[in-house]
């Protein structure tokens, strides 16, 4: 086993790994390498009495992906059936996020009340089998205890998250006051609920699920009018009603739940993930019936017998058939940057105007208020000016080059596995944070995966207008750019009063066998003040001797991002010289297995006295005209990782 502390990648809007390992009591993280099959043995003897309820989670995933062939309808299936969503591949999520179904392909408080309702049914039906049990307790209550812990069960077999929390604690509070016969208003409940919850886990205020699924139903309450009084009720029964009624009055129930959250929770869903679903509605219509009422039944009984799962797998089939066609329509979802603090606000008192019962015209103008969310301001850098942003991808480089209306990025990061990478998990929400909707110029420095194991995300998640690279003509990442031009020293171009030169590789083609790091694309970015910075790629010691040759008088700059990540290799005495930067930034992983960056590298530029800053300490890396700032600074907090002087 090899441990070390919790540490993660940091950028600007991006995920809070740290805060994810801290709020889970983790102190390290690390890999377990078994060379036979005995310590896998031992390891998963430990956890049966260690962690019984993983123990469980885990052989139920087991038996649903073996049951099951279809490997996506098996990922579906063992969200519902355990809250396992790991399964679920990248592709398969953006699907979902994109037809606002995600919700549903997890154990929700909706398929909590829909076991709980099931087990108190069940209970109910074998209490009154017995006169014996009903002599001794009422079968009503004990159909709806039963349910209730029954409910809790499943709630910890599902990982026990917030929205599960949620469920169960209105679940139970709501027995124990009919019980006592009390009849609290739905919001007072869900306030107490939210209350035991905090104080149970303080940090479930940061989840997004604490507020999505909190907010989901006080909207409900708030969009609804008050039922009558108890006494009143009881005075002047309803009639009987008809099936015919019984389905006129479930669809109008089912079309005002489901605009009241489609409206209603837009802006959250804007604020916490920079992007709402367009045609989440009519996704939502029929997803949510069908999942609800014919999937998750038959997920949950697979348990009982792995027949169900098969059945349940056909029942997937249609549904994903359906939102991958959703999915693709060109408008399916819309993608907005970081709101500032005023339009977060009336995007808010929006969401509630909206669905607080009333005349039509003022919930027309209470959705104006939600506009700020949907287009709000941009910080771009003025004509002449540009901003460059070092991405923390870990063992790899991306860099994103802004003027005040163009998009660069230089390289895409790494690929981490089969079905993930920087581009998907970093950049591209990076990109829509910032506001990007396109990308003017995509550079692939070469083809060493971390540089480009991001790029096939990036290309399917925006738009690329050009992509410049050294990749070869039989590269299939050519293939997928709507134009592309091989990257050669003397291109330049110029948007916004800032100047983009190409330094090398030199035109022609390459020399045979040359390596990937041979051909790396050099970018030099000027603006019109003459502050300028130099993106050099793996680029090594040769490479940097013909820079000398043919572009020494190009090469001075400001910033200078260090090349091939601090390797021995690279980052000669002369090239530093020349370039006489200001500061110098390396991308690297923390405690890379590759010894980035060396000792001796660092050394040369501390004698050179040339300051330097490593993306594993300071995060991303953002440069302006106000200067350098590092996010792990911007964004501190007392459970990140922080270096040691």
């Amino acid at each position: 086993m090899r441990l070390k502390r919790p540490h993660g990648v940091m950028n600007p809007g991006g995920f809070d790994a740290e805060l994810w390992l801290f709020e889970r009591q983790l102190g390290a993280v690390g890999a377990v390498r078994a060379p036979s099959a005995l310590p896998a043995r031992l390891l998963a003897t430990a956890s049966l009495w260690d962690a019984p309820i993983e123990q469980a989670r885990q052989a139920l995933r087991d038996r649903v992906l073996l049951a099951v062939p279809d490997a996506q309808a098996a990922a579906v299936l063992a969200a519902l059936s355990v809250g396992d969503q790991a399964a679920i591949e990248g592709p398969q999520w953006e699907v979902f996020r994109r037809t606002g179904i995600a919700h549903l392909i997890s154990i929700s408080g909706l398929h909590i009340t829909l076991f709980a309702w099931m087990a108190s049914r069940a209970v109910g039906w074998g209490w009154r089998r017995s006169a014996r049990l009903c002599l001794w307790w009422p079968a009503p209550l004990a159909a709806r205890w039963g349910g209730v812990l029954l409910a809790v069960g499943y709630a910890l077999l599902a990982g026990w998250g917030v929205p599960a929390q949620r469920t169960v604690g209105m679940l139970a509070l709501g027995a124990g006051l009919k019980s006592l016969g009390v009849n609290w208003p739905g919001w007072l409940l869900a306030l107490w609920v939210a209350v035991g919850v905090v104080m149970c886990d303080p940090w479930a205020l940061l989840a997004p699920g604490f507020w999505l699924s909190f907010g989901a139903v006080c909207l409900l309450m708030l969009s609804s009018p008050e039922p009558p009084p108890l006494a009143e009720a009881e005075a002047s029964p309803e009639p009987p009603l008809g099936w015919a009624q019984r389905l006129r009055r479930s669809m109008a129930q089912a079309w005002h739940t489901q605009w009241v959250a489609s409206l209603g929770l837009a802006p959250l869903s804007l604020i916490l993930f920079n992007q709402v679903s367009l045609v989440g509605f009519v996704a939502n219509l029929f997803a949510v019936p069908w999942v609800t009422l014919v999937v998750t039944p038959l997920a949950l009984l697979g348990m009982l017998w792995s027949g169900f799962w098969c059945l349940a797998a056909w029942a997937v089939a249609p549904l994903l058939w359906a939102l991958g066609h959703l999915a693709q329509w060109g408008g399916a979802g819309w993608v907005a940057a970081d709101a500032p603090w005023w339009a977060v606000g009336l995007g808010l008192i929006g969401a509630l105007g909206v669905v607080w019962p009333g005349h039509w015209p003022r919930r027309v103008l209470a959705g104006l208020l939600m506009l700020p969310l949907l287009m709000p301001p941009l910080n771009k850098p003025e004509p002449g000016q540009f901003e460059l942003l070092a991405l923390d991808v870990g063992q790899g480089s991306a860099v994103l080059v802004r003027t005040a209306h163009h998009a660069l990025l230089h390289d895409t990061g790494p690929k981490f596995a089969r079905d993930a990478d920087a581009g998907q998990r970093i950049v591209l929400p990076l990109l829509r944070a910032q506001g990007i909707r396109q990308l003017d110029e995509l550079i692939l420095s070469h083809r060493d995966t971390d540089h480009v194991g991001g790029a096939d995300a990036v290309l399917e998640g925006l738009p690329v207008l050009q992509m410049r690279s050294s990749l070869e003509p039989s590269h299939g990442l050519r293939r997928k750019a709507a134009r592309h031009l091989p990257c050669e020293a003397g291109q330049h171009w110029l948007w916004d009063g800032v100047r983009f030169e190409v330094l090398h590789p030199q035109p022609g083609p390459p020399a045979p066998l040359a390596r990937p790091n041979t051909v790396s694309c050099v970018l030099k970015v000027t603006d019109a003040q003459g502050r300028s910075a130099l993106l050099t790629g793996d680029i090594e010691a040769e490479q940097e001797a013909l820079l000398l040759a043919h572009s020494a008088h190009l090469l001075p700059a400001e910033v200078l991002v260090v090349p091939h990540h601090g390797s021995q290799t690279s980052s000669t005495a002369a090239f530093l010289q020349a370039v006489r930067p200001r500061v110098a930034i390396i991308q690297v992983a923390y405690r890379s297995r590759f010894g980035h960056p060396h000792p001796a590298v660092l050394a040369r530029y501390a004698q050179a006295g040339i300051p330097v800053v490593r993306s594993d300490h300071c995060g991303a890396w953002v440069w302006g005209a106000e200067g350098g700032a590092c996010t792990r600074v911007v964004r501190q907090r007392y459970w990140h990782w922080q270096a040691q002087p």
